[in-house]
């Protein structure tokens, strides 16, 4: 078998170790020579784990979460595949982890849900989710890609769940859901089937819901286990060469959930973790109950003998005969996320692996040590040294349960846990123990964010029900203990972020929060007495768009700034003082805004002192070069968690981060390699090179042609259009047209866009040399064109939803606007606009002040244009889009690529 390696893909962070496991798939044991290795499914990553040397191989290929695998009997290849968009099957070889075979779109419509490997290992049966099921049997080691056969369910047998191949003949095949067993044969030209019935009156007995089947030892007879402790036996009989339900056999009264075989036994596994071994003719010879399991999940069965089965067991069988129960090593998992390795000669359990079995929102990493600490809404935490990858403490919080976020203190003595419960628990961070009075219920609203001051005397938290909570470290007779400075509810939106900070005169602590309300509010701690959180101020730092999170830009200039990100892929850095917009800039844009960020620790690898900024997006974990400047090439990133990313840490080395993936219950490690970041953001180009790909056509294109005509033209008309004085140009322009270029390029800043523009020209260099800058040059003007304008244009779904808020359905169900309407609207709302200048602006956009776009009415009586007669009464999206806005079409959002491509 493999072995764990760091395998450099191009990118800022590599995968390095998975911690999780799927409970709902099978652990296979894959033991090779003296070493104890398995294979699981972690999110979208198969695993292959050697415990012996404690590494992990990681399978990366899938972009959706693993939805089925499974192993040729030999365990000389593994299976995975999954369901969602651009769904895949990947062959590996186990032996070197490589994949060999990838099948593409096998089930385009939502992937597959169940597949098996035949005994020879040369067929593939995969078994589609999609609404009308599909049965395809794969030749996977040609070279076609197309299945040998398929065959269609009807839909009353459909959401089949479980196939597996006859190991006696591999042209029988079975499958169940969990009230029918499907019977195939496959020919040379189709694969058929058979349902036969089977229901309570059959043997006048409660049958219970199937879970799986298997073929009998003989291969001539199927059995089904089922929820009601039964096997049903399928076989033929003489009249009939089709199966039927000829018995119904009671073994036990606990649910059955694993049916297996292994040499001359049928094994099962039950709800209660239990795992009985019968004979052929469904004897107990042997059971295992006292391991402490729950549910089994899968049963996993060494393909070697132990060295030792030659020198017998001590243990018989519990028949009359009382012959010594000879069986394999096997490994257990169960539908609680733990794995255990049974020695059958000794009959001991060791517990593999025991991980989160429900979702995990919450990560946190020690200021100080190599330890990252990782809850779950079980109730379970657990510490983890991510160096030697072992678990160094771990606590059940069964009165809260459910754990939401968590936080270390930066002096690494407390670990604060946030439960969706409201309640705050502050935890010794060594022991995670705590005491009655650090354990606070200030509201019943779920906590969101949890954060420590720098100096560790205040804990801040925010709640979904909008509201601040501020806990302070207070000393009395020589001891500390924790209280409740107050909680505020400053926000009308969900809060997105909370941040401490300190007062640029003085170490005295700040407190901000953000939220989906576009507000930025600070705290005055100084002043707040206790049940009583004080606001110092409210402010608006965004019209349109929705911040995410933010976060204290790293010390690159002589001003201090604040880093915002926000839902339209944009960054903006906010002046730390006076809350001005100093600077926006174009952000990552792989799919999903940036959600959370991290700027990490100066960087030790190969000496280098530069600022680098760990984030996530939906389902992204990406690395970002600092300082900020638009270019595209300077951020990468890839999937980590396909359903969605919930939290991220940072080592306090910034050598690793963190992921954590909530609902897959799965924390993945990531090194970062700074050097693979540095060396894409080389080759993207220099200077101005990276920013002409983001403009269309490029550098030799007619837009950037365009572009320059405009930059001079604007130094034509400073000069006067009809001056007859030779003309001195250059490169610049005043800071006054910028504006009026913008807009002749097709992008519309609404005013405080164009003042955020403005100010961050002029205050550019302000800092440095006290003056302000009052002209740009086209360098400059295209960097600023780039990071201000849309990152995607304006969508179809972006008018469809303006038109839904503002007008009213047709009869159609359309939306559209009453002329009128949008006139009061424009006068009235938002950035209101005076009447001349709604004239100014559609006289413009109409074309009415100019020769060519002379309307057929004529002036009135007045000699002045009629908005009333150019504009219809009724205004559709269609009619807005090209009419005024003069677009050719709205092409969907979905449909556009990222600036970057």
């Amino acid at each position: 078998m493999v072995e764990a390696s760091a395998i450099q893909r191009g990118r800022g962070a590599t995968l390095e170790w998975c911690f999780g496991v799927n409970g709902a798939l099978p652990v296979f044991y894959l033991q090779a020579g003296d070493q104890l290795v398995i294979m699981y499914a972690s999110s979208h990553v198969g695993v292959i784990y050697n415990h012996t040397s404690t590494s992990q191989h990681l399978l990366q290929g899938h972009s959706n979460s693993i939805s089925c695998l499974c192993v040729s009997e030999d365990r000389r290849w593994i299976v995975t595949a999954d369901r969602g968009h651009q769904s895949l099957v990947i062959i590996w070889d186990s032996y070197s982890g490589i994949p060999v075979q990838t099948l593409f779109d096998c089930h385009p419509e939502d992937g597959v849900v169940s597949m098996a490997l035949s005994k020879d290992a040369k067929h593939l049966v995969t078994l589609g989710a999609e609404e009308v099921q599909c049965v395809c049997i794969w030749d996977w080691t040609s070279e076609k890609d197309t299945p040998l056969c398929v065959t269609k369910l009807s839909p009353e047998y459909s959401s089949q769940k479980y196939i597996i191949f006859n190991p006696h003949d591999s042209t029988e095949l079975v499958s169940n859901n969990d009230s029918q067993v499907l019977f195939y044969t496959l020919t040379k030209e189709s694969l058929e089937y058979i349902a036969p019935e089977l229901h309570d009156k059959t043997f006048d007995m409660v049958v219970g819901s199937f879970s799986q089947s298997v073929f009998h030892l003989d291969g001539l007879q199927a059995l089904t286990a089922t929820a009601a402790g039964n096997l049903v036996l399928w076989d033929t009989t003489i009249t009939s060469t089709t199966r039927k339900a000829i018995k119904l056999i009671p073994l036990q009264k606990d649910a059955i959930t694993v049916l297996t075989l292994t040499d001359s036994c049928i094994v099962t596994g039950d709800i209660l973790g239990h795992i009985k071994f019968f004979d052929e003719k469904y004897r107990l010879l042997f059971w295992y109950s006292e391991f402490g399991l729950d549910a089994i999940a899968s049963v996993s069965f060494s393909k070697l003998w132990s060295p030792r089965c030659s020198q017998g067991y001590n243990n018989n069988d519990c028949t009359l005969e009382a012959k010594p129960f000879l069986i394999r090593n096997f490994v257990v998992s169960t539908m609680g996320s733990a794995v255990a390795h049974v020695n059958t000669q000794c009959g001991a359990a060791q517990t593999l692996l025991y991980e989160h079995c429900e979702p995990l929102h919450a990560v946190a990493c020690h200021p100080k040590q190599t330890i990252v600490a990782m809850g779950s809404h079980s109730g379970n935490l657990k510490m983890w040294d991510y160096s030697s990858k072992r678990v160094i403490c771990s606590r059940a919080l069964k009165m809260e349960k459910k754990i939401q976020c968590m936080t270390f203190d930066p002096q690494g003595l407390y670990l604060a846990v946030g439960f969706a419960s409201g309640a705050v628990r502050i935890l010794d961070a060594c022991t995670l123990q705590s005491d009655p009075e650090k354990r606070f219920h200030c509201t019943y609203d779920c906590i969101s964010e949890i954060t420590f001051s720098l100096d560790s005397m205040y804990l801040a938290t925010a709640d979904v029900g909008k509201a601040v909570t501020v806990f302070y470290m207070q000393t009395e007779n020589e001891l500390q203990h924790w209280k409740c400075l107050g909680r505020h509810i400053s926000h009308y939106e969900p809060i997105r972020s909370i941040l401490f900070g300190v007062h640029l005169d003085s170490n005295r602590a700040r407190l901000l929060s953000l939220g989906m309300d576009r507000r930025l509010v600070e705290y005055d701690l100084d002043n707040s007495k206790e049940n009583q959180l004080l606001l110092l101020s409210s402010e608006r730092i965004e019209q349109s768009a929705v911040p995410s999170y933010m976060t204290w830009y790293p010390p690159l200039t002589t001003e201090r700034f604040l880093l915002t990100a926000s839902d339209q892929y944009k960054m903006k850095l906010f002046n730390t003082t006076t809350k001005m917009c100093r600077k926006t800039l174009l952000g990552p844009t792989y799919g999903s805004p940036v959600e959370k960020m991290i700027v990490l620790p100066v960087f030790k690898e190969k000496g280098t002192s530069s600022y680098y900024l760990a984030y996530i997006t939906k389902d992204m974990v990406g690395v970002q070069i600092l300082p900020l400047d638009g270019n595209p090439y300077k951020s990468n990133a890839l999937i980590c968690h396909p359903v969605r990313v919930s939290d991220l840490a940072c080592s306090y080395d910034g050598r690793f981060v963190f992921t954590s993936g909530g609902s897959d219950c799965t924390v993945f490690s990531w090194e970062l390699s700074i050097s693979a970041a540095e060396a894409a953001a080389t080759l993207g180009g220099k200077d101005l090179i990276p920013f002409y790909s983001l403009l269309d056509g490029g550098r030799e294109g007619a837009f950037y042609r365009e572009m320059e005509d405009f930059f001079f033209y604007c130094q034509l008309r400073y000069q006067g259009i009809d001056s007859m004085e030779e003309r001195h140009l250059s490169t610049r322009i005043i800071l006054t047209d910028v504006p009026f270029v913008m807009r002749a390029l097709g992008f519309f800043p609404t005013e405080q866009e164009v003042e955020d523009m403005l100010n961050e020209v002029k205050f550019s260099k302000y800092a440095e040399t006290g003056k302000y800058v009052i002209d740009i040059d086209l360098v400059e003007f295209i960097k600023l064109y780039i990071n201000h304008r849309p990152a995607f244009g304006i969508s179809r779904e972006e008018l469809v939803q303006s038109f839904q808020v503002l007008g009213e359905s047709d009869a159609r169900g359309q939306p559209e606007l009453q002329r009128q309407q949008m006139m009061e609207l424009l006068q009235g709302r938002g950035e209101r606009m005076t009447e001349d200048e709604v004239v100014d602006c559609f006289t413009t956009l109409l074309g009415l002040d100019s020769g060519m776009g002379i309307l057929e009415h004529g002036p009135d009586k007045h000699g002045e244009y009629s908005l009333d007669a150019a504009i219809p009464d009724v205004i559709t999206m269609e009619t807005f889009a090209s009419h005024i806005l003069d677009f050719p079409s709205c092409q969907k959002k979905s449909e556009k690529s990222s600036p970057t491509e």
